[in-house]
């Protein structure tokens, strides 16, 4: 009896062991499926006419200034603008205590009717040959001299209030009520800055000028057929308005070797102030059959300038490349790319040498997929594809 039992027990036993050999039936199945290429955003290089640009430093500064002065001595009584709004020319702007002036207009007044009754008496006995001439020259004298007293005792009074010389937006009052100005100097008052157009001024290397005429020279480069430039703010952002040039200097700054140019932007908003530092993007040639790509492609390093490429087979291809200058936001490229090769603009970060990738035709203006750590960026409007 005690034989069966233990025989039992050992079939049950056996019976446990071959159970717990079977595995789950997920872990008997095949392996997962490989992941799908990483999607890129590319370029097809097309060679085309473009116009070489090149990015100079400036300051703005008003089209016009006024500086408002104090031409006669006296009390300021009274201010008689907004500081800081838009005024017309000829505004009156303060009121200097003019009790002074207008006691001087009513002496003057009196010494040229004076002045007059006497010249016309003498006049009357030279006529009748009672009196010489040279005594009539004499009242003739006196009378210019009256009147001559009388304009600047009026100019003086008018001067009490003094206006403003241009149409502008003015700044903060220099004096207040009760200030004592024009004692010995023409006193600084305030200051009118014509902001609408707006001018910058901005330097050009002279080298850089001589290397271009010389690539205008060899037939490489054709100049500009525009005198149009844009502006750009210190964060990188362009302002909407285009500019002209308007000025270039004859001489050549002995202390920086560059040559000084003008432009003038509308600033119809007032959102250029004076004083600012900006960037001017002017045009400085025009090249036929250049290849441009977005700065955003290009990848700098030791070993120079590069970017990846993606073959017939979608695989990613690294190219060394050389840049030649600027076409507003991109480079043009010198060395490294020829017409139909197809560049990685967004996804660089996905993108390793040798990699599968899928391509697809980038759409400025689209969100850029920002690198690790970096900020969300957008593609600017004015970087077209390569070639358009």
């Amino acid at each position: 009896m005690k034989k069966r039992i233990v025989f039992v027990l050992l079939l049950w036993l056996a019976a446990c062991g071959d159970g717990d050999k079977k595995g789950p039936p997920a872990a008997q199945g095949p392996q997962g499926a490989a992941p799908p290429p990483a999607e890129v955003d590319v370029i097809t290089i097309a060679a085309g006419s473009a116009t070489l640009t090149q990015d100079l430093p400036g300051r703005l500064q008003a089209v016009r200034k006024a500086e408002v002065r104090a031409r006669v001595e006296g009390v300021v009584e009274q201010r008689l603008f907004t500081e800081g709004s838009d005024i017309k020319a000829g505004t009156p702007l303060f009121r200097i205590d003019a009790r002074t002036y207008r006691t001087t207009v009513a002496a003057a007044e009196a010494e040229r009717a004076a002045a007059q009754a006497a010249f016309d008496r003498t006049d009357k006995l030279v006529s009748i040959n009672y009196m010489s001439k040279q005594t009539l020259d004499s009242a003739s004298a006196r009378l210019k001299q009256a009147e001559a007293a009388v304009a600047k005792a009026r100019l003086d009074l008018e001067n009490a209030v003094p206006p403003a010389p241009i149409s502008g937006r003015i700044g903060r009052a220099l004096v207040t009520e009760g200030a004592l100005v024009g004692r010995g100097e023409a006193t600084h008052l305030a200051t009118i800055e014509q902001l609408d157009p707006m001018r910058v001024e901005f330097t050009q290397s002279y080298a850089d000028l001589q290397r271009l005429q010389q690539a205008v020279k060899a037939g490489k480069q054709s100049k500009a057929d525009t005198a149009e430039v844009q502006l750009l703010f210190e964060d990188g952002s362009l302002y909407p308005e285009k500019g002209r040039l308007q000025f270039t200097d004859l001489a050549v700054d002995p202390n920086s070797g560059a040559v000084v140019l003008r432009a003038e932007f509308p600033n119809p908003r007032r959102e250029l102030l004076p004083g600012a530092f900006v960037r001017v993007r002017f045009p400085q040639a025009q090249v036929e059959n250049a290849i441009r790509i977005p700065q955003r492609a290009v990848q700098a390093s030791a070993l120079g300038q590069s970017v990846l490429l993606v073959d017939a087979e979608n695989k990613v291809v690294p190219r060394p490349i050389k840049t030649g200058g600027m076409a507003g936001t991109d480079f043009i490229v010198s060395e490294g790319l020829k017409p139909d090769d197809v560049v990685i603009v967004n996804g660089l970060q996905k993108a390793r040498p040798g990699s599968v990738v899928k391509p697809v035709p980038w759409a400025p203006g689209a969100p850029l997929l920002a690198s690790p750590g970096a900020p969300l960026m957008t593609a600017p409007p004015s970087a077209p594809a390569a070639g358009k």
